[in-house]
């Protein structure tokens, strides 16, 4: 097997290392690159927390790399500890995964002047092909010694930039793999002020985990609409929260990505509700019993319907994918409470479903009562 070694503090990953490792994945015909995070860099050694955070960084470039066979992570710099020297590395690769030929050495051009004062470079030289990749300016550089150089794009993120957006309350999530971000936020690295006392940030965590469930489950379009309808439930429940304060738009969300989970394995067009909520109570833990209505109903609606479950409704038949105009969207949004809005998109959907002689479900007939009783001045 042809390897090739990426090392750095890795702290935290980010993913100018990824796009570099799979440019001399892609370019140089490597099988593998090997991610080693340094336990103490004889370049960094004023670094602060590298010993302490090497579990952390070991985790974090682990979980970015999860099902992708032409990346892997070796933690022997960490388990040596102290000050990682380039030349024990190589030697101890070479050793472990004996390699097709000489492992390629992968450094950045803003280290390549210096690499002739490295500890024992002229072994490293014996042992390793050195690759040069652009960090810092796009032109080649001329060294003394051997090397494969690589016109891969520069991506100009540092690790320290990562760990002062983060501390700083900057902008940061999408320079880093998703599985990284969630460590960093899980942990509280790098200064991240996620507040303990409360759980908004595991409840983040679960929503992506089903986001990603609903997009393997789904095809490409159906997916795209369970997050167009949790974005507008999202906006409603911002929108209304003040007239309903059970509506919290992380559960809107979670109902809006949610709702569709079963349409595609359910036969029966009104029952894929109710399936989903059964689904994610069954398997997914979720006892929220507003999500759990507001997904159920989310095809028929129902007669004493929570206000997430209107939001839901209303979400998923006017969401941006959705087959309005954008006049008839506007109209129903410029109404100035939740229960007129769901009432219109309740309206316009019975007709609908009239107009195309579908039958009625129980629940939808109870509500009509309700209407024709109740609400009469809001139906379009």
């Amino acid at each position: 097997m042809k390897l090739a070694i990426l090392g750095g503090s890795f702290n935290p990953i980010h993913i100018g290392h990824l796009f570099l490792a799979d440019t001399v994945l892609t370019e140089l015909q490597y099988d593998r690159v090997i991610l080693i995070p340094a336990y103490r860099s004889p370049f960094k050694l004023a670094a602060a927390g590298m010993e302490e955070s090497s579990g952390d960084r070991l985790e974090m470039i682990a979980a970015s790399i999860a099902g992708n066979p032409g990346l892997t992570v070796d933690d022997c710099e960490i388990r040596r500890e102290g000050i990682s020297y380039t030349v024990d590395t190589v030697a101890d690769i070479i050793r472990r995964y004996n390699p097709d030929g000489k492992p390629g050495l992968i450094i950045g051009n803003d280290l390549s002047h210096e690499f002739p004062n490295w500890h024992r470079s002229s072994e490293i030289l014996e042992m390793a092909d050195i690759i040069i990749a652009r960090r810092v300016h796009d032109g080649g550089v001329k060294v003394s010694y051997p090397n494969i150089q690589i016109e891969n794009n520069i991506i100009d993120i540092g690790s320290g930039m990562v760990r002062e957006r983060i501390n700083s309350g900057g902008a940061w999530r999408y320079l880093v793999p998703a599985a990284a971000a969630a460590i960093i936020e899980e942990r509280r690295l790098f200064g991240f002020d996620g507040d303990p006392e409360n759980n908004e940030d595991s409840a983040k965590s679960f929503i992506l985990c089903m986001e990603d469930t609903a997009r393997s489950s789904l095809s490409i379009e159906r997916f795209l609409h369970s997050r167009n309808t949790a974005l507008m439930a999202w906006d409603l429940c911002q929108r209304f929260k003040s007239e309903h304060p059970s509506l919290d738009p992380m559960l809107g969300y979670l109902a809006g990505i949610t709702h569709d989970l079963c349409k595609e394995k359910e036969k029966s067009p009104i029952l894929h509700g109710k399936a989903a909520a059964v689904l994610l109570k069954e398997r997914f833990n979720v006892n929220n019993k507003d999500v759990l209505e507001a997904v159920a109903l989310h095809t028929s609606a129902g007669e004493n319907m929570c206000p997430l479950a209107k939001v839901i409704y209303a979400a998923d038949k006017i969401e941006v994918s959705r087959g309005k105009t954008d006049s008839v969207r506007k109209k129903i949004l410029d109404k100035d409470s939740l229960d007129k809005i769901f009432f219109s998109v309740f309206s316009m959907n019975v007709k609908k479903l009239l107009k195309k002689n579908l039958e009625l479900s129980e629940e939808t007939m109870k509500l009509i009562a309700k209407m024709d009783e109740e609400y009469k001045n809001n139906a379009i």
